[in-house]
């Protein structure tokens, strides 16, 4: 089957040995049971990955080669545009010696970015309503246009047939279990050092545990430069303040759910330039004049004290990894 799996706004059964304690930074991010089937409530303007296929398995002597895949946040519309500010989007390319053919593979929000980051307020419901999924895509051809244009496609290494397949059987694993969009890291201070509250879980980051479970494999990478995207918010320690039941149920804290409700509500599309401004004026005013920030991650809820500078998107150079004895699950 191809790796095109939806998931509902509200969460599986988390699985059983991955408890966490309360107080350790940064907050590991939680891995479910299973997918269940995604609501119809929520819709994507563009499809989640409409040619994706099956991952094929490959002849144990096969030579593949793997290339690093990057180019600007929905580059086919906009060009270069958001590769101005950095806004990158990474892939990972492999191509068969044997067959000739090559393949993407990548992992991204279903309902686009917008509903993994904030909630819908829908009439009737107390709690808000969560269109946050991601998954990989898998599918033949590497659209070398796409990627050369404004962005990267070069090798980083070369494996066997035997590895890749290996891999393709970790990739199941991760994305059967990793089913949440994660779009903020948080963390202290612009301080290489600061601690980190929360860490995100999105496009690169399955790229940067792909490129891992290979070199753990034995793959060897190239000695290049590699960089990547990360949306920051910048936080004293988080303030833990229930899950959806605990705050929006029959028993819950019904100031704390309205607090909640209300941070959110200028998040929503907008009709009109002057309630743009309007609900941009209010982010502001909670975000930076009063250092506020509610966060909802691994389904629970997080106040945020935030401090200057706020946010920041940085583009970082994370080195190209080398083996080790650590595997992730497969």
């Amino acid at each position: 089957l191809p790796l095109l799996l939806l998931l509902a706004p509200w969460g599986p059964p988390v699985s059983g040995g991955l408890r966490w304690p309360r107080r350790r930074w940064p907050v590991p991010y939680r891995r479910f049971d299973y997918r269940p089937k995604s609501d119809p409530y929520c819709q994507a303007r563009y499809t989640f990955c409409p040619t994706g296929s099956a991952i094929p398995v490959m002849k144990e002597e096969d030579v593949i080669e793997v290339y690093r895949l990057q180019a600007p946040v929905w580059e086919f519309k906009y060009g270069d545009l958001l590769g101005h500010l950095k806004i990158m989007h990474d892939a990972v390319g492999f191509k068969s010696s044997l067959t000739g053919k090559n393949y993407t593979m990548e992992w991204y929000e279903l309902f686009q970015l917008g509903n993994c980051t904030f909630p819908h307020l829908r009439p009737g419901m107390d709690a808000p309503f969560w269109c946050n999924q991601g998954a990989a895509c898998f599918y033949e051809g590497i659209d070398d246009a796409h990627w050369k244009a404004n962005g990267t496609l070069v090798l980083v290494t070369t494996i066997s047939g035997t590895m890749f397949n290996k891999m393709a059987q970790w990739v199941k694993y991760d994305n059967e279990t990793g089913i949440y969009y994660e779009t903020w890291t948080v963390q202290a201070s612009p301080d290489k050092k600061s601690t980190v509250w929360f860490d995100s879980y999105e496009c690169s980051k399955f790229i940067l545990r792909t490129y891992q479970k290979l070199a753990d494999l034995g793959a060897v990478f190239k000695k290049i430069q590699t960089n990547y995207t990360s949306i920051i918010l910048y936080s004293g320690e988080p303030i833990y303040l229930g899950n959806e039941t605990s705050i929006f149920g029959p028993q819950g804290n019904k100031t704390l759910a309205a607090a909640i409700r209300d941070f959110y509500s200028p998040f929503k599309p907008h009709q009109s330039v002057r309630e743009f401004f309007v609900d941009l004026f209010k982010i502001i005013d909670r975000v930076i004049l009063n250092h506020q920030f509610y966060l909802f991650y691994n389904l629970e809820y997080w106040f945020l004290p935030m401090k200057s500078p706020y946010l920041k998107i940085i583009y970082e150079e994370v080195p190209l990894p080398v083996g080790s004895k650590a595997s992730f699950g497969v």
